[in-house]
């Protein structure tokens, strides 16, 4: 082979961790066909079968298993390149990928960049909203907000504030299922909360109220439809503080029962930190962050 695509071996060394070329591709920031294309090329190049396409997914053959580890420790020597060449770029434009959680990604976040554009005209952002860790390591993301301080050795965190959650409701279902005047109280109203997990309930039962599963008349794990079903009038939830206090839609309920506060932290490769670019974009969301967690964001908005 005279000359190798690079690409190539990224794209099978994430194939072959993720299994599948959707997941690939969600991950590459690629399409399906494109990475399909890459494994069938490198396949040919080399001359050997790497995966064997099942109703599973795809799986390393012996071969592809013996290529993967060699093929991983080149995908992560080009990986430390490109950061240690981001860390020396120091233009103030270009493109900085962000990750946060769904509810800050959308309900928060907008409003932050649109200020960072004014300020930085020559700024691009990309938002990944998940509510997964993502590895900063494979460039993911080039700043991490997380709810979580990361543990990764190679990553730099730095806490940022701490964001207070309170219970509340729309007003027009308190207007018609009545305002509970105690924490016990909750048990005879309908509640908003998730599905698969159990944390609200844990929490509530540990204030003492009384609450179970069939309490929680809307579930769902999508923070996004939560927070939205909360404001349509669903039931009573659990939301950030200062969504709540911004939105006129909605009344804060019971400020009695302890609930914990969220802490907030901004993360990076320690290899890029150096960038002038990422280095202003981290320092102006740590100082965006505090003042939405003080109240002092935008002025009230019927959307959020």
């Amino acid at each position: 082979m005279k000359e190798f695509d690079w690409n190539l071996i990224k794209s099978f060394v994430s194939v072959a961790e993720t299994g599948s070329l959707s997941a690939a591709a969600r991950r590459l920031a690629a399409s399906q066909p494109t990475l399909g294309r890459h494994i069938a090329e490198l396949e040919q190049a080399l001359g050997v079968t790497l995966f064997r396409r099942g109703r599973r997914g795809y799986e390393l053959t012996e071969a592809g298993s013996t290529l993967y580890e060699r093929g991983k420790a080149v995908s992560e020597q080009a990986n430390a390149f490109s950061l240690l060449a981001l860390g020396s770029v120091e233009a103030i434009e270009g493109t900085v990928r962000i990750a946060a959680s769904e509810v800050v990604a959308a309900c928060v976040l907008p409003e932050m960049t649109a200020r960072l554009g004014e300020e930085e005209p020559g700024f691009e952002v990309e938002i990944v909203a998940s509510n997964q860790v993502e590895n900063l390591l494979r460039r993911d993301a080039d700043i991490a907000i997380r709810m979580v301080r990361p543990a990764q050795n190679e990553l730099v965190a730095r806490k940022v504030t701490d964001i207070a959650l309170c219970i509340c409701a729309a007003k027009s279902y308190l207007d018609r299922g009545g305002r509970p005047s105690r924490p016990s109280d909750l048990a005879d109203h309908p509640l908003v909360g998730f599905d698969r997990s159990d944390e609200i309930i844990r929490g509530f039962t540990a204030f003492g109220i009384p609450v179970s599963r069939s309490n929680f008349r809307f579930r769902t794990d999508n923070q996004i439809v939560l927070w939205e079903a909360v404001r349509a009038g669903n039931g009573i939830g659990i939301g950030q503080e200062p969504l709540a206090d911004r939105d006129p839609q909605l009344e804060k309920l019971l400020p009695e029962v302890p609930l914990p506060v969220l802490p907030v932290w901004l993360a990076m490769h320690r290899d890029v930190r150096t960038s002038m670019r990422i280095r202003r974009v981290a320092d102006f969301l740590h100082e965006e962050l505090k003042r939405y967690s003080a109240g002092a964001g935008s002025a009230p908005n019927s959307a959020r």
